[in-house]
C-alpha cells in the first residue's frame, strides 16, 4: 500500500476488541499515526467530531446500531470521509454502498487494498 501522509488518523468502529486491535495494528503498518476505537454509532460521531478521521473502518453490526448508521451520521456532520467496511456480513452490503468492503476474517492484503481504494477516491 502507498504510504499514508504523516499525521493521518483513523476511526475504527468495531465492537469486537480483538478485531479492532488487529485493524489498528495494520493501519499503523500502513502509515496511520493514530487511531480511535469505538463500538457504537453515538461514540463514533463524538470521536469523529473531536478528531476528524482521514479514514473510517466500520463493522456492519455494532452495539446500538450499524456501521452504516455511524458513517452516515459522521458524513452528514463532517462531509465526505473515506471509509471502508470490515464485516462478516459483506453480503448485507451488496448493492448498498460504493465503499470498499473487507470480509472477515480479514487479511492484510484485502485491508490494504480497501484502504488504498477508499483514500484514492
Amino acid at each position: 500500500m502507498t504510504e499514508a501522509r504523516p499525521g493521518r488518523h483513523a476511526l475504527i468502529i468495531e465492537d469486537e476488541m480483538l478485531i479492532a486491535l488487529e485493524v489498528e495494528t495494520l493501519l499503523h503498518d500502513f502509515g496511520f499515526e493514530s487511531c480511535d476505537i469505538v463500538d457504537n454509532p453515538i461514540d463514533a460521531l463524538k470521536s469523529a467530531v473531536a478528531h476528524r478521521p482521514d479514514l473510517i473502518s466500520a463493522d456492519l453490526r455494532i452495539i446500538g446500531g450499524t456501521g452504516e448508521d455511524a458513517v452516515r451520521a459522521i458524513t452528514e456532520r463532517l462531509g465526505p470521509v473515506p471509509h471502508i467496511y470490515v464485516t462478516g456480513n459483506a453480503d448485507m452490503l451488496t448493492g448498498k454502498t460504493a465503499a470498499p468492503v473487507v470480509d472477515k476474517p480479514l487479511s492484510r492484503r484485502a485491508l490494504a487494498e480497501a484502504c488504498q481504494r477508499a483514500c484514492a477516491a
